[in-house]
């Protein structure tokens, strides 16, 4: 008797605790000095990979519709082509195995795992949580001055993912506020609107801490987005808390209001003076606009661009980026990707893995739309479609800004497979989603 008790609690656990798993390895500290390559998190998703693909097969049942496998699938028809097309097998497997990850393996599981809008839900509060815990670490950082070095000062808050990954926090941190937005404007219970609303306004200063312009830009654009989905009457009422909430903490207590604001005005400073990381954004831009040139329809092949860099860069792209503070000594960076995933795909898989990827997740957004079309006005699930279109709409937004790479991109993939369970599963049911 004492040994069958647990087994029915046992069965009743979510399959997605797995993928909760792989969001709080996330929390853990990098090696002082590390690479800033793959980590626990991302051993931890190949056996969620795993695990997904052995219950698939103890079910034997038909794991997702045909809609589901072909936008899921789409990307492989350009990584295919790409990875021929590579310079040497080490780097087609390399560069094959990491956007499967990210783009395809990832989110399928994600999409399998999840069973209900309650599970979601668990994700989406995993995500604040992640994102509460590196966030006080960065503010720690910066009031401690043990951040990564940013103008001559180690203030920079990096959370736990250190100066190699100086985006990792900022990334973490605006996923939780995405979420956190998305759970305060749905129509769950009040108190859980309630905790949503504060934990997106305490989030507000582990963002800023970051100094990151592109999280900046997205996260705004993607809280506006929410705010209209959510109805004129929530947006002016959020944006009014939200505002006096800014005022607070930047004009009230001067939280680095000096530098942020220099920061922010160095956003419009693209022409007339820009400082060296916008000049080589710049110039790397162009550079896999040339590359692409090159090989218009199939790109250089995977991880090509670093290759191919130097014979379509200006002068004025410098030899590296520098990095410091944190717990790590000097470092300087080779810039090896263009800083925007467009742009990378482009030069290394040309137009066919654009569109493949791209119009992959034009489509999730269109799908994902349509499921908030349905419950906007009533119903369950409107957290939960605010929630995954601003997370596709951050992601989007922010590609235009960075791409893969480092630590935090196993986040990324947790994203998207968030995003298309809504789209292909949670927007118009399960049932619907796996009958065709």
């Amino acid at each position: 008797m004492t040994l069958a008790l647990p087994l029915p609690r046992v069965r009743t656990l979510s399959p997605v605790l797995p993928v909760v798993a792989v969001v709080a390895l996330l929390g853990l500290p990098l090696a002082p000095g590390g690479e800033g390559g793959a980590g626990p998190a991302d051993a931890l998703s190949a056996l969620v990979v795993l695990f997904c693909a052995v219950r698939l097969l103890r079910r034997r049942q038909r794991p997702l519709s045909r809609t589901a496998a072909v936008v899921l699938g789409l990307p492989v028809v350009g990584l295919a082509v790409a990875a021929a097309g590579a310079s040497s097998p080490g780097a087609a497997l390399g560069g094959l195995g990491r956007y499967l990850q990210v783009f395809v393996l990832v989110p399928a599981s994600v999409v399998l795992l999840v069973r209900d809008r309650a599970d979601f839900r668990v994700l989406a509060w995993s995500f604040v949580g992640l994102a509460g815990w590196q966030g006080a670490v960065g503010v720690h950082q910066f009031v401690t001055g043990t951040g990564a070095s940013y103008q001559g000062a180690d203030i920079r808050a990096v959370g736990t993912f250190g100066p190699q990954d100086v985006m990792g926090m900022a990334t973490v941190v605006a996923f939780g506020l995405v979420c956190a937005v998305g759970l305060a404007l749905g129509r769950t219970p009040v108190r859980q609107r309630v905790i949503a609303a504060c934990s997106a306004l305490a989030l507000l200063v582990p963002l800023a801490l970051s100094f990151s312009r592109g999280a900046w830009i997205a996260t705004a654009l993607t809280c506006v987005v929410q705010l209209v989905l959510a109805g004129p009457l929530r947006a002016l009422k959020v944006a009014s808390v939200a505002a006096a909430a800014g005022v607070i903490l930047v004009g009230g207590f001067g939280v680095g209001s000096a530098m942020l604001q220099e920061r922010v005005n160095s956003i419009t400073q693209v022409k007339d003076a820009p400082d060296q990381s916008v000049t080589d954004r710049y110039t790397l831009w162009a550079s896999a606009v040339g590359i692409w040139r090159d090989e218009p329809l199939t790109g250089v092949g995977l991880k090509g661009f670093p290759e191919h860099r130097d014979a379509h860069a200006s002068l004025a792209l410098s030899s590296g980026s520098d990095t410091a503070g944190a717990g790590s000594g000097f470092v300087k960076q080779p810039l090896l990707s263009p800083h925007n995933m467009y742009l990378l795909i482009l030069s290394e898989q040309g137009l066919i893995g654009l569109l493949a990827l791209a119009g992959g997740w034009l489509a999730l957004l269109a799908r994902g739309l349509r499921g908030w079309f349905r419950v906007r006005h009533a119903g369950p699930g409107l957290d939960c479609a605010l929630v995954a279109c601003g997370l596709l709409v951050w992601q989007l937004v922010d590609f235009a800004y960075a791409d893969i790479g480092g630590p935090s991109t196993v986040l990324t993939a947790v994203v998207f497979g968030v995003v298309a369970w809504w789209a292909l599963v949670g927007a118009g049911g399960r049932e619907e989603a796996l009958a065709r």
